[in-house]
């Protein structure tokens, strides 16, 4: 299915609100990702860290309206809102979750489904096309969300449904891991920095944006440090899909060298992210859970780490 047209309702995600006349200046303090970068055809990935550097959590932001829209993991929406809240107080904003005000849809080699929409979706990342009240974004090759107001939620599933194929949430999850797009989850809440899922490499990280909670250790990191752990894509045989913060062992180490990040079936066994030891990574022999856990592969990611690219962002 993730090799094939289709669409899938994104249940799986939330979307908190930040609007009014300070919302980019009071987030563009607090993001990893640069605001002045978003516009009308163009969104972005981006974080919220902790003062440590650390991951709260990572979503897809877009323009709307009189502010902008953050779509992360559901579980997130809620501590992340009201982490943000405490430092809006003196800011012309207001944090609200709008999950139950949007309909948002995956899409999977559908841009003739987008056209038909009304919706002229150009081939770069992160790209974005508006008509009406629908905007899609795209977010890897082939690879797109469709977002309208949740009124219209059962209309556009019919018109979609007269083109495609309806897939599920897994189908669209492979595509993501097969783009090397990782996410945090709860369950991995507060525990990676943005170079340890690769943010960086893929337009969520600003490193000339000036200063956001957390900005000293995930640019001292950039700059000064080596990444040690890093995302890694790998294949599992089974079907029982690993956790996300699942630990992963090397006979080498003593202790966990790393934890998944997703995981999704695939036609053959089970494909995954996960962020790894490089040095355990590239002795090839990682297992799942325990040493004498089921034995992963590494698979290629669809980009490369390039320090002086990412840091002219």
């Amino acid at each position: 299915m993730a090799d094939s047209a289709f669409f899938c309702p994104l249940s799986h995600e939330g979307v908190l609100a930040v609007r009014g006349a300070d919302a980019a200046k009071f987030l563009q303090g607090q993001l990893t990702c640069n605001l002045n970068y978003l516009n009308d055809t163009h969104a972005s990935l981006g974080a919220r860290c902790t003062q440590k550097g650390r991951m709260q959590s990572s979503f897809r932001i877009v323009l709307q309206g009189d502010g902008v829209l953050l779509a992360m993991a559901s579980e997130l929406l809620e501590p992340q809102l009201a982490d943000l809240k405490k430092y809006a107080v003196f800011s012309k904003s207001k944090l609200t979750d709008e999950s139950a005000a949007w309909a948002r849809f995956g899409l999977a080699d559908a841009d003739q489904a987008l056209a038909s929409l009304g919706l002229e979706l150009p081939a770069e990342t992160d790209s974005v096309a508006r008509h009406e009240e629908l905007l899609a974004i795209r977010v890897s090759p082939g690879r797109a969300e469709l977002w309208g107001p949740a009124a219209q939620a059962d209309t556009l599933r019919s018109q979609l449904a007269a083109t495609l194929a309806e897939g599920d949430l897994n189908a669209w999850l492979l595509g993501q891991i097969r783009a090397g797009l990782g996410q945090v989850m709860a369950q991995t809440r507060e525990l990676f920095i943005p170079q340890m899922l690769n943010l960086q490499a893929v337009g969520g990280v600003s490193f000339k944006k000036g200063c956001y909670t957390g900005q000293e250790i995930v640019a001292r990191m950039q700059y000064l440090g080596k990444l040690k752990r890093r995302l890694y894509r790998l294949s599992l045989d089974g079907t029982a899909l690993p956790e996300p913060g699942t630990p992963l062992f090397a006979p080498s180490h003593t202790s966990a060298i790393g934890e998944v990040v997703i995981a999704a079936r695939a036609d053959e066994g089970i494909e995954l992210l996960a962020v790894l030891q490089a040095e355990a990574a590239d002795s090839g022999d990682v297992h799942l859970g325990t040493l004498e856990g089921p034995g992963l592969m590494l698979l290629d990611l669809p980009y490369r780490l390039d320090r002086d690219r990412e840091i002219q962002r």
